[in-house]
Order: C-alpha cells, then structure tokens, then sequence
C-alpha cells in the first residue's frame, strides 16, 4: 500500500532492458514491492536478462533483435494499454539508477493534483556519483529541447516519468533509439494536457558508469535531439 491507500493496481510500470542481466532483477523485484503491474522488455538482449526478469516476478515481453529505447518503451506502453483498469503509467529505467521511492511519490502526486504528466529532474532532486563533465552535457541537451520542441525544463533526459491514460493514448514514438526522448516532448507539448518536472534522486554507480554512461553517450543525446528535429523538418 502507498501512503494515499492506493494498492497501485491501476499502475502499469514500463521498464525497457537491454542486456541489464547483473542487475535487473534487483531493480525489477524493487519495482513489485510497490507496484503490482511491472513489464519489462527485453530488447534483443544477448545476456540473460529475459531469465533474470521471469525470475523477478515481472512480465516479460521480448523483441527477438535490439531495436533501441523507444521503440522498447512504445512496446511496454502498448502492452500496459491492454489493460483497461491501467489508470497512470511510469517509464523506468532498467540500471538501477531510479528510486522506486520517487516513482511512488510521482504516482501519488498524480493522483492528488490536475497534472496528466510529470517528468523526474534531478536538477531538481539530487544525484551521486554524476561527473562534472556530464552534468555539463545534460544542461547542454535541456537548451537543445528548449530550442527544438518549445518545452523547458530542468532534466530533459530523465528516463523516469510518470503519466495517465489519456496521455499514455496519444504517445505514438517512431524514433527508436535515444532520440525518442525528444520526440516524447514534442507529443507532450502537442498533447495540450498539464506537465510538471517532480525532483528525484538518480544513483550513478559503478555499474551505470561502465555501461553507456560515458560522456560520450552524453554528447550522444544532445547530437540525437539536433538530427532528430532536422529530420522531423523534412517529413
């Protein structure tokens, strides 16, 4: 139970894996002691994270080639949508970096106010073990949102985030790699329904840092938003 009294059944939790397996299932097994409602898919892992997530107790549903984050979150989006009791929905990531503690408390702010969505920022919140150099890069990508999609914000690249129904309805992702994210802002600010960012913790550890945390993935993400408003100008 939450601290609203809510048992979270008409929460669907999304958590897109790819090859997360020395992990996974510790994050996933976090995930259900809250949230009775969690799919993972595992997108063309090649480790063994598809077993370490059936033996969290997790819903597994597994594309059989990688095909990137966003289409790894439309899939889990559409798969939770089956659900007709599904009321809220929340992206999580699959490294061990989000607290399920801030999930709960987005779901239960959700609940309480007027906004449809909300999206994490730990430059609002906190983080640990971030380096300068990224932190740097991060705030680059926040201008580049700012720019392309009209939407400013704090954290622009937080995978997690919290949302309704009505707005899980509308999100129709077809870049399927990093750039999604920007695409997802996009559609928040064409959904016309209310947003807010809620601070969170993000947990950089050892593990995040070795494995796509470098900051050359950083500029990865700011390089993404920039082709994918180009491209996006040519359709």
């Amino acid at each position: 139970m939450t601290d609203s009294g809510q048992d979270n059944g008409d929460v669907w939790v999304i958590v897109p894996t790819f090859n997360e397996a020395p992990v996974v299932r510790s994050v996933l097994s976090g995930l259900l002691s809250v949230f009775p409602n969690v799919v993972a898919v595992d997108d063309g892992s090649t480790d063994a994270s598809d077993a370490e997530i059936l033996a969290s107790g997790a819903r597994l549903v597994r594309h059989s080639i990688n095909l990137g984050a966003g289409a790894a979150m439309q899939t889990g989006i559409e798969y939770a949508l089956l659900d007709k009791q599904a009321r809220y929905f929340v992206t999580f990531d699959a490294d061990g970096q989000h607290r399920v503690a801030d999930a709960a408390a987005m779901i239960n702010r959700l609940r309480a106010g007027d906004q449809h969505i909300l999206i994490g920022s730990r430059f609002l919140g906190s983080t640990s073990g971030i380096s300068q150099s990224r932190k740097m890069l991060l705030r680059a990508a926040r201008l580049f949102e700012w720019i392309t999609s009209g939407i400013r914000l704090t954290d622009a690249h937080n995978g997690l985030r919290v949302f309704t129904r009505d707005f899980a309805q509308q999100i129709d992702l077809t870049f399927a790699d990093m750039a999604h994210a920007s695409e997802l802002l996009e559609q928040i600010k064409g959904s016309k329904l209310p947003y807010a960012e809620h601070p969170v913790t993000i947990d950089y550890t050892q593990y995040t840092r070795g494995k796509g945390q470098r900051s050359i993935n950083s500029v990865n993400i700011a390089v993404d938003v920039w082709l994918s408003h180009l491209l996006r100008g040519r359709h």
